[in-house]
C-alpha cells in the first residue's frame, strides 16, 4: 500500500513507500478485529481515522461522544455514523469516562483518542478509583518508520513520563520490550540512550543506564538485550560503534531506544519526523488495554499503523492469557 502524505517542506503530496508500516498493517489484518472505544471523535480528522481503520478491517469502532457533533464530523466526510455503534456522551470528559467504562465492562479492547486533549483522556485512564491502572507504570512508545533505516524504531518515553525515575524506567523499558515482542521483533535490542557511551558520575542518565543493564542481568527486566549508556550514533549505526570500539550485541543495531526524559524523546522523535521525513505511530502501554494516540497532523498511514500496533498488542495479551488458562 502506498499512501500520499504531506511533509512540512512540501505543500504538494508525494508518494513514499512505507514497507515497515505496510507489514504491520498486513499482519494486523490477519487477526480478529479489535473492538475500540473511540473517545470523542468530533472533528473530521479523528473521524476519518476511524473510517479508514474500520474499512481496512483493523478495528470495530464504538464511537463515544455527543451524537450531533459526531454526526457533523461524519457529514463533513460525506458519511453517516454507523447505526448502533456509538455511545452518547455530553462532553469530552464524559466521553473519556464512558469509554473507560466500556473497557471495564469487557465491551472494548482498546481506546482511541479523538478530538479531545490527551490529558483529558489519560486522566480517566489513570485515576486511582475506576480507572484502568495496572501494576505497570503507563508509558508511551513511538513506532517510527524512518526512511533509509532497515527496521522500525521504538522510541520511549516521549509523551507521558516527564522526568522518569529509575524505578519508572524499569516499567518503561519492560513495556517497550513487550511491545517489540508483540510486533514480532526478534531479538529485541534495547539501547539506553545518553549523550555518551561511558558511565560518568556527573551525568545521571549514564548511571541509570548502567543500573538498568545490571537489572536486566539479574532478571528484573526480561525479554530483551540491554546495553547502555549509548549515544544515539553508536546505538543505531554499526560504523559509529566500530569507531568507538564498542563490542556489544546492541550497539549499532538497536531497535528500541530508551531516552533519558520526555524532552530528549520529544526532540528525537520530532527531529526524525521533520528532518528525516519519518512517520511516528503512537501507542500507550501499561494500562489494562492499549491506547491509540492519533494527531490531527498524522498522515493516513500513521493513523492506520497506530491501529495496527494496538491490534498486535491486544493479540499478544490474549495469547498470554490463553497460556495462563484464562
Amino acid at each position: 500500500m502506498t499512501v500520499a502524505i504531506s511533509t512540512p517542506s512540501a505543500s504538494q503530496p508525494r508518494l513514499r513507500q512505507h514497507d515497515k508500516y505496510d507489514r504491520l498493517i498486513a499482519t494486523a489484518q490477519s487477526l480478529q478485529k479489535l473492538k475500540v472505544a473511540v473517545v470523542h471523535p468530533c472533528d473530521p480528522a479523528s473521524m476519518s481515522a476511524v473510517f479508514e481503520a474500520a474499512q481496512l478491517g483493523l478495528i470495530e469502532p464504538i464511537l463515544v461522544g455527543p451524537p450531533d457533533k459526531m454526526q457533523a464530523a461524519a457529514a463533513a466526510l460525506a458519511k453517516d455514523l454507523p447505526v448502533g455503534q456509538y455511545v452518547e456522551a455530553a462532553h469530552s470528559h464524559d466521553s473519556a469516562n464512558k469509554a473507560v467504562e466500556l473497557v471495564k465492562a469487557g465491551e472494548a479492547g482498546a481506546l482511541m483518542k479523538g478530538s479531545l486533549h490527551t490529558d483529558e483522556m489519560m486522566g480517566a485512564v489513570v485515576r486511582r478509583e475506576g480507572g484502568l491502572r495496572t501494576a505497570r507504570r503507563v508509558s508511551h512508545c513511538f513506532v517510527m518508520d524512518v526512511p533509509g533505516h532497515e527496521t522500525a524504531l521504538i522510541i520511549t518515553d516521549a509523551a507521558v513520563n516527564i522526568a522518569p525515575t529509575l524505578e519508572d524506567k524499569v516499567h518503561i523499558v519492560q513495556n517497550a520490550i513487550d511491545l517489540a515482542h508483540a510486533l514480532r521483533v526478534d531479538p529485541v535490542r534495547v539501547a539506553i540512550l545518553s549523550a555518551m557511551e561511558t558511565v560518568n558520575p556527573k551525568v545521571p542518565s549514564t548511571i541509570e543506564a548502567a543500573a538498568l543493564c545490571k537489572m536486566a542481568d539479574r532478571g528484573q527486566i526480561t525479554g530483551g538485550i540491554l546495553d547502555g549508556p549509548l549515544a544515539l550514533d553508536n546505538a543505531i549505526d554499526l560504523g559509529a560503534a566500530a569507531i568507538k570500539k564498542i563490542q556489544s550485541p546492541v550497539a549499532g543495531q538497536a531497535n528500541v531506544l530508551v531516552v533519558p526524559d520526555l524532552e530528549a524523546g520529544n526532540m528525537l522523535a520530532k527531529s526524525l519526523t521533520f528532518l528525516a521525513d519519518a512517520d511516528a505511530a503512537g501507542i500507550v502501554l501499561g494500562a489494562r488495554v492499549p491506547i491509540i494516540l492519533t494527531s490531527r497532523a498524522d498522515a493516513t498511514i500513521t493513523r492506520l499503523a497506530s491501529c495496527a500496533v494496538a491490534s498486535l498488542v491486544a493479540d499478544a495479551a490474549r495469547a498470554r492469557l490463553a497460556v495462563l488458562g484464562f
